[in-house]
């Protein structure tokens, strides 16, 4: 498995970095004003992020975010997410990954769930 320096959480809006390694989307949807050429993506894995629903009921509020993190990783464990899971776990075997989300608060999002989930 990856050690944590290998995997990092980025706003998709920042700049890359030469030290990214590579850097997926881990996003259900594209994110606002932003081209796809702009991006710097090596791979969009909207089946890694989380369901609809429990993205709407989350709605970023930091008090749910232990709840939303329980039911994240819940999720993750389903046929739904587990090719996408999978296949984000080996890219970072291989390297470096970034993970990036339009998310304004990185700490409390789902790359920051997958980050910690891959490391362990």
């Amino acid at each position: 498995m990856a050690s944590t320096k290998d995997i990092r959480c980025h706003r998709v809006y920042e700049e890359p970095s030469p030290e990214d390694g590579t850097r997926v989307l881990v996003d259900r949807l594209w994110p606002r004003g932003l081209r796809k050429d702009d991006a710097h993506l090596d791979a969009w894995l909207r089946d890694v992020a989380p369901s609809t629903e429990l993205r709407q009921w989350y709605g970023h509020d930091p008090e749910r975010f232990q709840e939303f993190r329980r039911r994240y990783l819940a999720e993750l464990r389903d046929c739904d997410h587990r090719e996408a899971l999978h296949e984000l776990g080996e890219l970072a075997r291989h390297g470096r990954v970034t993970l990036l989300t339009a998310t304004r608060d990185v700490d409390r999002s789902q790359a920051a769930v997958l980050a910690d989930r891959l490391s362990r």
